[in-house]
């Protein structure tokens, strides 16, 4: 009888376990997959989307209307947000959240990627904030001096961003270029780069004198101002050169006493022959040389000079020993090429490939789009341009070798 009870009592407990394990106990199949969607969607690439902008606010009697704008490009200066967290994060007025932008100091040249979370600072005097992340990585301070540019990162950088960690600093900005950068900046708030004011040229010649001769870095940031205000005084030079009359007066054609003969232009003129050199033994190419017109060919005279007459007889020539004709050439600097953007979808880089003329390059687990190659780092630069203005901000020159 003991027995019986005993196996009565392990029968009851046996039930009992079932019974709570099926009332409650466990998560099912689909409890475990809404928590692996979740957590999918927190940090995959559908975190990125839906894109907030807002309506527009006023900071301290100033207008801002947040807008997504692709090509924003700024400078102005930084300030620090303590409720960021330790993700490489900023707030800004007007970026839409989350976007990516670029953010360097004007310091140090230092640039870091950063993530656009939050909507702020809510002062008119800053740029940006910085959350603790992004002030640690970048070294930055309240009030640092800062560029901020809207950028479109691979896949994998945004993946990194979305789980708080930082990704690899971007290439230090040349001391030249930040030189350029700091005459932009404002007094207070935040001045576009991206309008008509934005200095390419003081940009690409800082650039280029930086790269080829990195010694000259300093004399790159005195000239940097007079290429700033090249473009106007070049264009305007260039009309006036094609529209105003030639000055044709006697003060004008007066000024050089040592050179009477008004200069002659190429490939048209009466026969006027050349100033007579004594030739020494040693150079007998320096004979004189006379330069025949036709018949038909118009003559100016001087002032108080007559009129002179062609000369319909054929002019004979010194011989003269002349230089053999050197071939100028394109000397290849190598071969260069120009990447656009990394895809993790082969789709999307076989279209970014067939917009800019390139091909697809795979690497691992993702897809390069390129263009080129390229015979001149010029001609490199010259479609880097063309890339980066199709909306691939990153694009870069590589070796191709």
């Amino acid at each position: 009888m003991r027995l019986l009870n005993d196996v009565r009592k392990l029968g009851l407990f046996f039930g009992l376990g079932v019974l709570l394990s099926a009332c409650g106990g466990g998560a099912s199949l689909p409890e475990l997959a809404s928590t692996e969607t979740s957590a999918r969607a927190a940090f995959g690439p559908e975190a990125d989307y839906p894109q907030v902008l807002g309506e527009p606010f006023t900071v301290d009697g100033e207008l801002f209307t947040p807008e997504d704008v692709f090509s924003y490009d700024s400078v102005g200066f930084a300030t620090l947000d303590s409720e960021g967290g330790q993700g490489v994060s900023v707030a800004h007025k007007t970026q839409p959240y989350p976007s990516y932008v670029e953010v360097t100091s004007l310091e140090t040249g230092k640039t870091i990627l950063a993530r656009v979370e939050r909507r702020g600072p809510m002062t008119a005097s800053r740029i940006v904030a910085l959350s603790p992340g992004a002030q640690a990585q970048l070294g930055a301070g309240e009030g640092t001096p800062v560029r901020v540019r809207r950028v479109n990162p691979p896949e994998y950088e945004r993946a990194e961003l979305r789980a708080g960690k930082p990704v690899p600093p971007r290439l230090s900005t040349p001391d030249s270029l930040l030189a350029v950068l700091k005459e932009k900046l404002p007094i207070k708030g935040s001045a576009s780069l991206a309008g008509p004011a934005i200095p390419a040229a003081a940009q690409a010649a800082a650039i280029q004198q930086a790269s080829v001769a990195p010694s000259s870095a300093s004399r790159a940031a005195e000239l940097a101002p007079v290429a700033a205000a090249a473009p106007a005084s070049v264009e305007k030079d260039f009309d006036k050169a094609f529209t105003e009359k030639p000055v044709t007066t006697v003060a004008a054609r007066s000024h050089n006493g040592k050179y009477p003969l008004p200069p002659m232009a190429a490939g048209a003129g009466p026969a006027v022959r050349a100033p007579t050199v004594a030739a020494s033994p040693m150079s007998r190419s320096a004979a004189p040389v006379v330069v025949a017109s036709t018949p038909e060919t118009r003559s100016f005279s001087l002032p108080g000079q007559q009129s002179a007459t062609p000369n319909t007889e054929p002019v004979s020539r010194s011989p003269v020993r002349r230089a053999a004709p050197v071939a100028i050439a394109a000397t290849a600097d190598g071969k260069f090429i120009v990447q656009a953007a990394a895809f993790s979808s082969k789709t999307n880089a076989d279209r970014a490939a067939d917009k800019l003329d390139g091909f697809v390059m795979p690497a691992g687990r993702f897809f390069r789009v390129r263009t080129g190659p390229y015979a001149t780092r010029g001609q490199a630069e010259a479609a880097l341009a063309k890339v980066r203005a199709a909306g691939y901000s990153d694009a870069r020159v590589f070796s191709a070798g």
